[in-house]
């Protein structure tokens, strides 16, 4: 592997502009496990310029030698999965089984689906006596964050490369090795120089520059509400398309007719996979309140049964969260719940007995919590559940709205057409009833302070897309 701390730009790896070394902490072993570079403003320059020299020539490819490098890049990243697995397992302390059987494949898997994707997708329409063509928007800058890191760049990177943009990447420094990894995948697959480009940095120096830059066309951000709002800003200056995919705190509501051990133990994992680090995460199960004793039990039986540990060791089932900040942020957030009067019903502050060195968070359950509870406003972004009891289905509903976030929610009843009379009540991008799982074809993205726009699949796709009307005789042809 190159030096991590090169840059990948117009097909070359390069040094930074000024050198500034900054370590890659192992969050299970809080030692450093690589050195990359801290980009500036000079090194996103030299990157956007690059885009922008190479996007009339990948713009004017076709859509069946767009698929054929879609291929090449599949073959390529299948053949370094390994590796990749271990990055996000060291950098990000996912448990190796979750690396390996999630988070790695799912790079893949956004890479296939776009090229089905292609297979149908008309770049062109008429209407009448216009002709309509959908056009790549141009150059794109990309911020990623750390939590699914291959996820989250390939449903950018694919659809991109698919609607025929160029791009620069700016993935988390907290995850950045996988995303090194991803560029060489891209370069063995012979993606032409330019057109795909990555400069490592911090959000305030590089993710900045991106977003105000003159010769950047859309800003593509996943993260939290408060970082997109700031690219927001910093984007509207120059008018450019702005695509976020921002937090959530995802209501789970457990209707009465629901079969309660099944939907509750599958809840709280859900809740704690990725040591709760998924903007989707079901964070607050709404169940009825005269059966909250019953979730209780379950839900702490679930709780004391999840292994938290070595990322390494295939038993494990949650290892640290990410960085040492973001422990601290849990934990302050787990003090206010206990101080705002919700009742610990497993876990609390605190590490787990047995790891002190790590940044290892106790899976935590929270009953008898209020929708005006901080740990029911805020994204914790940690294995941390709360429990909300309610009167009646319209309560239930009502609660599961009252949140200024609206990307996911879930439902569960042993009736699929009661559960789905509630899901078309919820403001959310996506429902999942009974445990269905997440569907990669399908659009993924919220309403609200979620974010806009959506990704996966041909939604994905549209965002990079311009759409240009040609009326008259020559649109007529």
């Amino acid at each position: 592997m190159p030096d991590p701390r090169l840059f990948y730009v117009d097909g070359e790896w390069i040094p930074p502009a000024i050198a500034r070394d900054h370590p890659v902490i192992d969050p299970a072993t809080e030692r450093p496990i690589a050195t990359i570079s801290l980009g500036s403003a000079a090194d996103v320059d030299r990157a956007v310029a690059a885009a922008r020299r190479a996007f009339p020539g990948y713009a004017a490819t076709t859509p069946e030698e767009r698929t054929r490098l879609l291929i090449r890049i599949v073959t390529a990243y299948n053949a370094r999965a390994p590796e990749i697995a271990e990055a996000i397992r060291r950098e990000m302390g996912a448990p190796a089984k979750l690396a390996v059987r999630a988070q790695t494949p799912s790079g893949a898997e956004h890479f296939e689906v776009m090229i089905e994707v292609l297979k149908t997708f008309g770049f062109s329409e008429r209407i009448l006596d216009t002709m309509v063509r959908y056009e790549p928007i141009g150059v794109v800058g990309m911020i990623t964050p750390w939590n699914w890191p291959m996820n989250q760049v390939a449903c950018k990177v694919a659809p991109a490369l698919a609607a025929g943009c160029t791009m620069v990447l700016k993935p988390s420094e907290l995850s950045p090795i996988s995303a090194h990894l991803f560029a060489e995948v891209l370069h063995e697959a012979e993606v032409p120089p330019g057109v795909f480009n990555l400069v490592n940095g911090l959000g305030p120096e590089v993710g900045a520059r991106l977003a105000e830059h003159l010769d950047v066309d859309m800003i593509s951000f996943t993260g939290s509400t408060r970082a997109g709002t700031d690219v927001a800003r910093r984007a509207a200056e120059t008018v450019k398309r702005v695509h976020q995919e921002l937090g959530g705190k995802s209501p789970n509501i457990v209707l009465d007719d629901a079969d309660l051990a099944r939907a509750v133990t599958w809840s709280v994992r859900a809740c704690f996979q990725n040591s709760g680090q998924s903007c989707n995460a079901p964070t607050r199960m709404l169940v009825p309140k005269e059966r909250l004793a019953e979730v209780e039990a379950i839900a702490k039986a679930a709780a004391d049964a999840t292994v938290v540990g070595d990322p390494a060791s295939e038993k494990t089932h949650l290892g640290p969260v990410v960085s040492r900040a973001q422990w601290d942020k849990i934990q302050r957030l787990i003090d206010a719940g206990i101080a705002e009067g919700a009742r610990v019903v497993a876990g609390g502050p605190g590490k787990p007995p047995g790891l002190d060195t790590g940044f290892f968070v106790r899976p935590t359950v929270f009953s008898g919590v209020s929708n005006g509870m901080t740990i029911a406003r805020e994204e914790i972004f940690g294995p941390v559940l709360a429990i909300l009891p309610y009167g009646t289905e319209e309560e239930a509903i009502a609660l599961a709205n009252d949140t200024p976030y609206g990307l996911a929610a879930y439902v569960w009843s042993g009736d699929p057409d009661h559960a789905l009379q509630v899901a078309e009540q919820l403001r959310v991008g996506s429902v999942q009833i009974n445990g269905a799982p997440l569907d990669v074809r399908a659009p993924f993205g919220g309403y609200k302070r979620s974010g806009n726009g959506r990704e996966w699949g041909v939604f994905g796709l549209r965002e990079f897309l311009e759409v240009k009307a040609i009326m008259g005789d020559a649109g007529n042809r």
